[in-house]
């Protein structure tokens, strides 16, 4: 089998990864099914995929015996689990179809063929949960935890739209999963893990899950459907070199949030007669760090905060809580450095809630309305100049899923979609916690480190 060196931070020898088997898993079940693509799902076309996976202990036998397995059955546990959740979310056994329209532009739709999910079995037989999640510094070798690394969503014509690779390390598993971003969002994207969870844990093929799916994607009167998209070169091509990067996860416990959120409605909310969140607070804190510790920044210099805002409890009932796909987009808080440094971490929150309390159910409807007019693929090179990114929420339910062997210790994302200033937000193990998984350079990220104004609301990650 293939294996792959990776330099561990703990350790000065390399980390071999084996490969010990891949294939392809499909639905028991198969539909013909056609499922045609949104603005929302459209303008991430030359994206990458979203990857994120979950650190789960190995069941003690002493203390565990009817929860302790082999590897060999828990990946068959897994493989089984996975075609019959399939059958549930049938677009992620199928591929993307791209037709040429007269007028020189794309339309795209999922075909339901099921052509199936990739699924990899690989081992780490010298690395432990404890000499990735103990580290201050996310190691290099948590990238080739998830597979696909490298493919843009585009490319889902030709490649899964759902692939998993499971690793094996001495006394835990990784569970990662990347799937394509055309098909699915933060919400989606656990929404599938948490049924998978379900009927792995419960081993039964005729589970039926709490929330199936809604799979059907919603075009208002106003939009024809397929959408034309005008699919250049340079948006395929669009390249751009990152700096050099590093990655911390920042806790933000229960009683330090409060301590944030009260702060900042008792200085600035109040006084507004408006309501900061918890999260709100905490992106602000952050931010405020950013700017304080990123080298030569021009005071007058403007940094943009890119908030993605759901669309789902805004279009009710056109969009369920369990419509699959994509129903966010982006708003923009902006401000400079010097407005930033000039007032408390208060005042960069209460721009936030301005920004997200003017998207209303009509906002949303003109997003779509002038997308639809005039398409716009996101670009990388675009989005990332002077800018901070917040992605996924602390509201998913990541620490329920249980496959049969124990609750997971902690969750991590992959290489896809990070730049300088990508914030990816996840719920802490501990109820009401925030961690925030921090992409910087390293510069910054240590800067940070000792900026004790910002640490000083920051708590030591316990692991279970």
């Amino acid at each position: 089998s293939p294996q792959f060196s990776f330099c561990c931070n703990k350790y000065s020898e390399m980390t071999k990864l084996q490969v010990v088997s891949t294939c392809v898993i499909r639905s028991q079940k198969s539909i013909e099914k056609k499922i045609q693509l949104t603005p929302w799902d459209l303008q991430l076309l030359t994206g990458d995929s979203i990857q994120k996976g979950l650190f789960f202990h190995k069941p003690n036998l002493q203390q565990h015996r009817e929860l302790a397995k082999s590897s060999s059955e828990i990946i068959n546990r897994l493989k089984i689990s996975l075609s019959d959740t399939l059958n549930h979310f049938p677009l992620l056994a199928g591929r993307l179809v791209a037709s040429k329209n007269s007028d020189d532009t794309l339309s795209f739709f999922v075909d339901c063929n099921n052509e199936g999910a990739e699924f990899t079995y690989v081992t780490a037989p010298d690395l432990t949960v404890a000499d990735i999640l103990e580290q201050t510094y996310m190691p290099k070798i948590v990238k080739s935890f998830f597979p696909l690394n490298g493919v843009r969503n585009y490319e889902g014509v030709s490649k899964p739209l759902l692939a998993v690779q499971v690793t094996e390390l001495v006394d835990g598993f990784f569970i990662g999963c990347t799937i394509n971003h055309c098909v699915a969002d933060g919400t989606s994207f656990w929404h599938f893990f948490n049924c998978w969870s379900e009927i792995a844990r419960n081993g039964d093929s005729n589970l039926i899950v709490n929330k199936p799916p809604v799979l059907d994607r919603w075009f208002p009167e106003f939009v024809a459907s397929p959408i034309h998209v005008p699919l250049s070169k340079e948006h395929v091509h669009d390249e751009f070199d990152l700096p050099l990067l590093e990655e911390r996860v920042f806790h933000f416990s229960k009683e330090n949030i409060a301590q944030l959120k009260a702060k900042d409605n008792s200085e600035y909310g109040n006084h507004q007669k408006i309501c900061i969140s918890s999260l709100q607070a905490v992106l602000a804190h952050l931010w405020q760090s950013v700017i304080r510790c990123r080298c030569g920044t021009n005071a007058d210099e403007k940094f943009s905060f890119k908030l993605l805002i759901g669309a789902r409890p805004r279009l009710q009932p056109h969009l369920p809580e369990s419509y699959f796909g994509n129903a966010v987009h982006f708003v923009n808080v902006t401000t400079t450095a010097r407005e930033m440094l000039e007032h408390d971490s208060g005042w960069a929150a209460l721009q936030m809630n301005k920004v997200v309390s003017t998207q209303t159910h009509e906002e949303v409807m003109n997003f779509y309305q002038s997308w639809v007019k005039n398409p716009k693929i996101v670009k990388k090179s675009e989005v990332v100049a002077n800018s901070l990114i917040a992605s996924s929420s602390p509201r998913f339910h990541v620490y329920v899923n249980d496959f049969g062997s124990g609750r997971p210790v902690a969750v991590r994302s992959g290489a896809g979609n990070k730049h300088d200033g990508k914030m990816t937000i996840f719920c802490g193990a501990e109820q009401g916690s925030i961690d925030i998984e921090a992409c910087l350079t390293p510069e910054t990220l240590h800067a940070m480190g000792q900026d004790t104004k910002f640490m000083g609301a920051v708590s030591k990650i316990e692991i279970v």
